[in-house]
C-alpha cells in the first residue's frame, strides 16, 4: 500500500514540475508567438524548409520562455499580490529563483543558438526581444504607463521574424509585418489592463493611458485599433515590396478588423468589464485569424 501511496505521490510531483515549467515558460503565449513566427516564415519563404521551419519554432519557443522567466524573477515579490499571478511557481516557492534564473540563461543561450543557425539576423532580433522585454518593459511596467509602447516592440517581434528566417532580409516587407502585430498590442494589452486594472494596482504597475479606466483611455484604443486596421490592409496598394494580397483578402480584413473596432467604441459608452473583455477576445481573434489569411492569400498568387 505505502508503495502505491509512494507512486502516486512521484506522480503528482512529476505533474506539479510539468506545470510550473510550462506557468514560467508561459507555453500558451509561447506557441502563440510561435504560430505568429511560423506565419511571417511562409509569407517570406519561396520555398518552404522543414528544417528552418522547426529551428525557429523552437528557437522563438526558447526566446519567449527565456524573457517570461526572467520577467517573473523580476516580479517575484509582485506576483504574489495578484490573485492572477499569486499561484505562480516563485511566489509559491515551488520554484527557487535559481532554478529559474537557469532556465531563463539556458533558454537564452540556446534560443539566440538556434535562430543564429537559421541566419544572424534572427538571432539579432531574437535577442533584441530578450533585451527589451526584461531590461526595459519589466522595469517600466511600475513606472509609467509607457511601459505598454515599449513591451509592444518585443511583442511585435516575431511576425517579422519569421520572414527574416525565410529570407535573411530586413526589408519594407518585414517593416509592415512588424508594425501590423505592433499597433494591434495596444487594444489588445489595453484591453487587458482595464480588466485586469484592480490587480495591476494591488502590484503597483500602471498598464493603461495615464493609469485610468476613462474614456481619454479608451480614445487611444480606439487610434490604435483604426492605425492596425490601416497597415493591415496597406499591402492591397502593392507599396509593401514582394508583400501584397488580393483587394478581396483586404475587404476581408478590414471587415475583421471593425469586429475590435466595434468594441472599442462600445467600451467608449460603456465601460463594463464584460465589453472590455469581448474587445480582448476579438483582439485574439483578429490576430491570429489574420496571419492565416496573409498565408493563404500568398499561396493563391
Amino acid at each position: 500500500m505505502s508503495s502505491a501511496v509512494d507512486g502516486i505521490k512521484e506522480k503528482q510531483e512529476v505533474f506539479t514540475l510539468v506545470d510550473d515549467f510550462k506557468q514560467l515558460t508561459k507555453v500558451g503565449l509561447s506557441m502563440s508567438v510561435v504560430f505568429s513566427s511560423v506565419a511571417g516564415y511562409l509569407l517570406g519563404a519561396e520555398e518552404i524548409s522543414i528544417t528552418t521551419l522547426l529551428l525557429l519554432s523552437l528557437g522563438g519557443y526558447l526566446m519567449v520562455g527565456a524573457s517570461n522567466a526572467f520577467n517573473q524573477i523580476v516580479e517575484k515579490e509582485t506576483d504574489g499580490l495578484m490573485k492572477r499571478t499569486k499561484n505562480r511557481p516563485l511566489p509559491t516557492g515551488r520554484m527557487s529563483v535559481a532554478t529559474a534564473l537557469s532556465i531563463a540563461i539556458l533558454f537564452t543561450i540556446a534560443g539566440i543558438g538556434i535562430l543564429y543557425s537559421i541566419n544572424p539576423k534572427s538571432a539579432f532580433f531574437g535577442a533584441i526581444s530578450i533585451f527589451l522585454y526584461t531590461s526595459v518593459y519589466t522595469p517600466l511596467k511600475p513606472v509609467t504607463p509607457l511601459c505598454v509602447f515599449v513591451g509592444a516592440f518585443p511583442g511585435a517581434i516575431p511576425f517579422m521574424l519569421g520572414w527574416v528566417a525565410a529570407t535573411n532580409e530586413f526589408g519594407i516587407e518585414a517593416g509592415f509585418l512588424f508594425l501590423i502585430q505592433f499597433f494591434w498590442q495596444f487594444p489588445h494589452f489595453w484591453a487587458i489592463g482595464w480588466l485586469q486594472d484592480k490587480e495591476y494596482k494591488k502590484a503597483g504597475f500602471n498598464m493603461l493611458p495615464m493609469g485610468k479606466k476613462d474614456t481619454a483611455a479608451v480614445r487611444q484604443i480606439i487610434l490604435y485599433t483604426v492605425l492596425m486596421i490601416l497597415v493591415s490592409i496597406a499591402p492591397v496598394l502593392k507599396l509593401t515590396g514582394s508583400f501584397y494580397i488580393y483587394p478581396a483578402t483586404a475587404l476581408l480584413i478590414f471587415l475583421l478588423g471593425t469586429s475590435m473596432l466595434y468594441y472599442a467604441v462600445k467600451l467608449l459608452k460603456d465601460h463594463r468589464r464584460k465589453i472590455a473583455r469581448k474587445l480582448m477576445l476579438a483582439s485574439v481573434l483578429y490576430i491570429t485569424v489574420v496571419q492565416v489569411i496573409y498565408v493563404v492569400d500568398k499561396f493563391l498568387h
